[in-house]
């Protein structure tokens, strides 16, 4: 196997990999060699590991946030690695394999080491997947600024109930002048035509009063009847 080997494997085994791929994918498995990993830590390493059914070689590759497929590197049965670019060992990286285990280390993940992570198994003619291993950075989620209220004093503090009682009372004094002034509008002239009523019954009064004084000085004869001039028959000529 060339140094070139793994990369044109890789795409060539792409295009006779589809009844391999969907089929059995439990063959290949990708975790986190730390069972409590759960993200990558900035600068700090971290530890990759795939298991294989079958002890043929694996291959690690990263797919980054926009899609693009990269391969970082093989690791043959004989624990070689082989990376990309015909570099033996980066110091970006390192391998490791025990059995049927095959680990990769980022020893100093960064930013653009973000992804998703895949190993794959060329076996038969034919290349399996595992499922992807996403490794990124926790998402940190920036808390709200808090709004500090000034402290009020007892003499600025107006509640609703306050507010309500003033709006009641300026509605009351309102009420009170507009009632002010209707019962002046109504009881004057009611006051006045009650008080010439009062002069016209007096005014009446007085009147028949004068009235049944006159009558009552007239004298009347003994019998009864008022004394009558005796009628002298006029005589004809």
């Amino acid at each position: 196997m060339t140094d070139a080997s793994p990369a044109l494997l890789l795409l060539l085994s792409l295009g006779l990999c589809c009844p391999g791929a969907q089929g059995q994918k439990s063959m290949v498995t990708a975790k986190f060699y730390n069972s409590k990993t759960t993200h990558p830590q900035s600068g700090k390493p971290l530890e990759l590991e795939c298991e294989s059914s079958v002890d043929s070689g694996v291959s690690w590759i990263r797919q980054d946030k926009s899609g693009t497929l990269h391969f970082i590197v093989y690791i043959s049965t004989l624990s070689k690695p082989t990376f990309k670019e015909n570099q033996m060992m980066p110091s970006h990286f390192g391998t490791f394999k025990s059995g049927k285990s095959y680990r990769l280390t980022v020893k100093s993940f960064k930013a653009e080491d973000e992804g998703t992570y895949f190993c794959t198994v060329n076996y038969n003619q034919q290349l399996y997947f595992s499922s992807g291993l996403p490794a990124f950075f926790p998402v940190t989620t920036t808390a709200a600024p808090v709004k500090t209220v000034p402290p009020t004093t007892q003499g600025s503090q107006v509640t609703k109930r306050d507010v309500c009682l003033q709006s009641h009372e300026a509605e009351t004094s309102k009420e009170k002048e507009l009632n002010f002034f209707c019962e002046i509008f109504i009881w004057v002239p009611l006051a006045a035509a009650c008080l010439l009523l009062l002069i016209a019954l007096v005014i009446t009064i007085v009147l028949c009063q004068k009235t049944r004084r006159r009558r009552c000085r007239c004298k009347r004869p003994a019998n009864g009847k008022p004394k009558m001039n005796p009628k002298v028959p006029s005589q004809q000529i």
